[in-house]
């Protein structure tokens, strides 16, 4: 056999083997649930273990595709290891049968591994891996080999010799005689092992074929636990505190720049479910425990029937770079916090209000915060509608004024009152500030960065933040000279953007603007950028553009 044929081979019985083994995982991992998929619990994995450098180049790098992207390289990882297992396995069966134990293992562990695991959890990645190692053994029998020559065992037949040529005939020997080679001609073939290459092909095409059907039922199966039609039939009460409505004015709309209300299609969406969890209203349970008088557990209609407000919020993310676009505003229904938190009565040392996702993810909240009379509130709409099922759904936690990663946990279903000398969250971990208030950020949305301009009057506009302490001014300046204040949009409260705009008499060249924002407290932005890491990013951010 030669090389190419063996790397073909090995490829096909590896890559086979490999499609077997997440064929039959994934529908046994959509009736177990439990995260027990060994795609998803890999990746989840891989996305707690990996070092935060890693973790910030894959948010700068694709943003709010980091997942689709991590899943990518997740897929091909293993087909790449598939590969390698099959060719090794041509040479040393057990290499292949290990490699696969070795991958089954490692999606066992990592699905045990989940919060909310259990021991059956490791059942898909275990039945997974006995499908695969039957296709390994039953394709490495059917690969096609050289047939062995007649008379000669087949392990023989390709490492056979031709006798060396002498000069004188030899003398006959008793097995050279012609009733001998008569014999030896009347001797059957050996029957060539394997199946030929068609043979062999089609067999291979058929496991592939049968995993993937497998896998559509597993879609299927998956598909079953979506709670989106569920979602749409929700009426939402309306508020008992409605948000005023939008001052005239806070939408500039103009060209490029970034709508004052965000649509929820086009809202940030950073965190670490690979998987968008599917919490079903009626299973739907909120603890609140742990340093409390009274232990509360309400159900999503007991969410309903309280009281609610509404309120116009900007969120902000840490990740956010310098000129990022982790940001956005709606109007989000939902129950005052601090309400919830007043009935469970919080024991004096319990500074730490411990949110927890459905899938695990840990965020802590400085209790004094959250009681500070703010619009702190457990949301349960967004622009009206429930909340979509990427932004929470049922039910999402938001805190005016913090950084997600200590404020904004979605699909809710904990919150316990605790010490942050007793736990860290899931972000403060990974060195991470424990108490993160949004920095003050500005950004120039139009022109865009190396716009080509005409020579003349020019709208420079954008957006600028400052949460719960509000922008009292944004000034801007073109090629390092004097600063001048830009006109600002109203604003319904201190805990939204605010869009704002500066009209230029440009001239013809290539030209770099800056902006800066002043909070109401008078503190201004600071020129020098700072990374996302440990709270957030600072800086101005500035465009170059080109007048003509």
């Amino acid at each position: 056999m030669t090389r190419t044929e063996r790397l073909g081979y090995g490829a096909l019985i590896g890559v086979a083997a490999a499609g077997a083994a997440l064929g039959v995982a994934e529908p046994v991992a959509a009736l177990v649930g439990r995260g027990s998929s060994p795609v998803v619990a890999v990746g989840l994995a891989v996305i707690d273990a990996v070092p935060r450098p890693v973790k910030d180049f894959g948010i700068r790098t694709f943003g709010q595709h980091d997942k689709e992207a991590l899943l990518a390289g997740v897929f091909v990882l293993l087909a790449l290891f598939a590969v390698g297992v099959g060719v090794a396995a041509l040479s040393r069966r057990w290499i292949g049968v290990g490699g696969v134990v070795v991958f089954g293992a490692l999606g066992a562990v990592a699905a045990l591994s989940r919060p909310a695991a259990s021991v059956v959890s490791a059942v898909p990645s275990v039945l997974g891996t006995v499908a695969a190692v039957g296709v390994i053994v039953f394709l490495l029998r059917a690969v096609p080999r050289p047939a062995a020559s007649a008379g000669v065992p087949a392990a023989a037949a390709g490492a056979a010799r031709p006798a060396p040529r002498h000069r004188s005939r030899p003398r006959a020997r008793l097995q050279d005689q012609p009733q001998d080679r008569a014999s030896a001609r009347d001797t059957p073939p050996v029957r060539r092992p394997g199946l030929d290459r068609r043979g062999f092909l089609a067999v291979t095409t058929s496991v592939v074929a049968a995993s993937a059907a497998l896998g559509g039922v597993g879609r299927f199966l998956t598909s079953l636990r979506d709670v989106g039609a569920e979602r749409r039939g929700i009426t939402l009460p309306a508020p008992a505190d409605p948000a005023p409505a939008l001052p005239a004015g806070a939408d500039l709309k103009l060209p490029d720049l970034t709508p004052f209300l965000t649509p929820p299609r086009d809202f940030y969406r950073v965190d670490t479910a690979l998987v968008v969890p599917q919490v079903s209203i009626d299973e739907y349970r909120l603890r609140i425990h742990g340093r409390v008088r009274h232990p509360l557990t309400l159900t999503y209609q007991d969410l309903l029937e309280r009281d609610l407000i509404e309120r116009v919020i900007t969120l902000s993310c840490v990740s956010n770079e310098v000129g990022g676009d982790l940001a956005g505003t709606a109007r989000w229904l939902g129950v005052r916090l601090k309400d919830l938190l007043d009935e469970a009565g919080p024991a004096d040392d319990a500074d730490q209000l411990l949110s927890t996702s459905v899938d695990g993810w840990t965020c802590g909240t400085p209790t004094a915060v959250v009681r500070d009379g703010r619009d702190a509130m457990l949301a349960v709409g967004m622009n009206g509608e429930p909340l979509p099922l990427q932004r929470g759904y049922p039910v999402r936690m938001l805190v005016p004024g913090l950084y997600g990663y200590v404020s904004a946990t979605k699909w809710l279903v904990d919150l316990e009152l605790t010490r942050f000398s007793d736990v860290a969250p899931y972000w403060v971990k990974r060195g991470w500030k424990r108490e993160a208030p949004i920095k003050t950020f500005s950004r120039i949305d139009t022109p865009r960065p190396l716009a080509n301009a005409t020579a003349g009057r020019l709208a420079v506009a954008g957006v600028a933040w400052a949460q719960h302490r509000g922008v009292e001014k944004v000034e801007v300046r073109v090629d390092g000279g004097a600063w001048n204040a830009a006109d600002l949009a109203a604003v319904p409260s201190v805990d939204t953007w605010r869009q704002w705009r500066w009209e230029w008499d440009a001239d013809p060249g290539r030209h770099t603007l800056e902006v800066r924002a002043t909070d109401r407290t008078g503190a201004t932005q600071p020129e020098a950028r700072e990374k996302p890491f440990p709270d957030g990013a600072t800086g101005w951010h500035s465009v170059v553009v080109t007048v003509s």
